[in-house]
């Protein structure tokens, strides 16, 4: 089985998204109610979209233990919550590994950061 050393522009990978998961530190942490059950929010999912914007979900398990579904919630409009995320995105955008054109992803994540404020966070849908 071979390779292929070219791909034509009908085979190129389409990205839609870049995404990383956080822990959300105790002291963020929410409750928030799904069919009349409480779930503990513990962790977030930022996504950078291929347009450039930022879409978050927060995801919990169930308050009273048990291993009840995993479900997403919107993330509130909390200022804490989109430092953390302004964080976090900067954290990944060190860790990954420089690549050709790493100056116009530098600027890219440069301009997000600029643009993180007190409406950093757009739910996406699951």
């Amino acid at each position: 089985m071979g390779t292929m050393s070219v791909m034509d522009s009908d085979m190129r990978a389409e990205v839609t998204a870049l995404a990383i998961n956080v822990t959300i530190p105790e002291a963020l942490r929410w409750a928030d109610t799904r069919r009349g059950e409480a779930f503990t929010l513990t962790t977030l999912n930022v996504r950078l979209l291929a347009d450039g914007h930022l879409a978050a979900r927060a995801y919990g398990r169930p308050a009273g233990g048990g291993r009840g579904a995993y479900l997403s919630f919107a993330v509130p409009d909390d200022p804490m919550l989109a430092a953390l995320i302004a964080e976090a995105a900067t954290r990944a955008g060190s860790l990954w590994p420089p690549i050709a054109g790493s100056a116009d992803r530098s600027a890219r994540l440069g301009q997000c950061r600029a643009s993180m404020g007190a409406t950093v966070t757009r739910s996406f849908t699951a």
